[in-house]
């Protein structure tokens, strides 16, 4: 039987929030805000993924940053910390900046779900955009996981070209920008910021599993930035890592997909 641990109110979305025991895989949790599953969190073994978009953004990550040093990360978007936990284990010694604009869910997390130890987390209550020009103006970042987006949904001012502009600058020269991007058929709002980061990135890729590419299914896609070209290799080792199906398309098949 479920058992759950814990439940807190959520002003900012007016939802609770709950974290109860994974019945699939032993020493997991689960936290989810209202009726809906948003993380996973393998206490026990924070270096396994459960979920297959945030797996495919830390698949990604180790091919086109194999070295084993520590990487400065920016989690826009807090959930569980599932990528801050695994990034300990995987990339010792790397730093951790998690934003959430909800208040009560970052104490939430950190209060039951607690951090590896090793994990360095800072932990920051505010917009997604404010952030970067005020509190974080200064700061350069390997990596940036945006994992915020529910389709169209979404806040607008975090959707646009500009935008995008604004996490540019907040990479380091071949700093990596990680979009989780939930849609819906025909996934016009996917293409949206398809465009809007190829406005401002040398490379551009998007993956996600063979069936989404057919614009017939929801789900979620990754999409992935760089000031820095891929070398075709990178691209297909990508899809290699999966998780499987795994199907990831860039330049004029990136173009194809997103032809009206």
């Amino acid at each position: 039987m479920t058992r759950k641990l814990a439940k807190r109110w959520l002003g900012f979305v007016q939802e609770h929030a709950a974290i109860y025991d994974d019945d699939i895989v032993p020493g997991s949790m689960i936290l989810a805000i209202g009726d809906a599953p948003q993380s996973h969190v393998n206490l026990s073994h924070p270096e396994e993924v459960f979920y297959e978009y945030l797996a495919r953004i830390a698949n990604h990550l180790t091919v086109l940053r194999p070295e084993n040093r520590p990487l400065k990360m920016l989690h826009l978007g807090a959930g569980a910390l599932t990528l801050a936990r695994w990034a300990s284990v995987i990339y010792p010694s790397s730093t951790h900046v998690a934003v959430d604009i909800e208040r009560e869910l970052l104490d939430f997390v950190l209060t039951h779900l607690p951090l590896p130890q090793g994990c360095e987390l800072s932990p920051m209550v505010a917009d997604a955009r404010s952030v970067l020009a005020e509190q974080l103006s200064d700061e350069k970042f390997d990596v940036i996981v945006l994992d915020i987006f529910s389709g169209p949904e979404a806040p607008e001012h975090l959707t646009t070209s500009g935008y995008y502009a604004e996490l540019k600058n907040s990479l380091t020269n071949d700093g990596l920008l990680f979009v989780n991007i939930g849609d819906d058929p025909p996934l016009d709002f996917t293409c949206s910021q398809v465009e809007a980061a190829r406005t401002n990135f040398e490379t551009v890729m998007l993956s996600s599993s063979p069936e989404m590419f057919t614009k017939r299914f929801p789900g979620n896609l990754i999409l992935t930035a760089s000031t820095q070209a891929f070398h075709k290799d990178q691209i297909l080792h990508c899809q290699a890592a999966g998780p499987f199906p795994s199907e990831v398309r860039h330049a004029m098949d990136l173009d194809g997909f997103c032809k009206p």
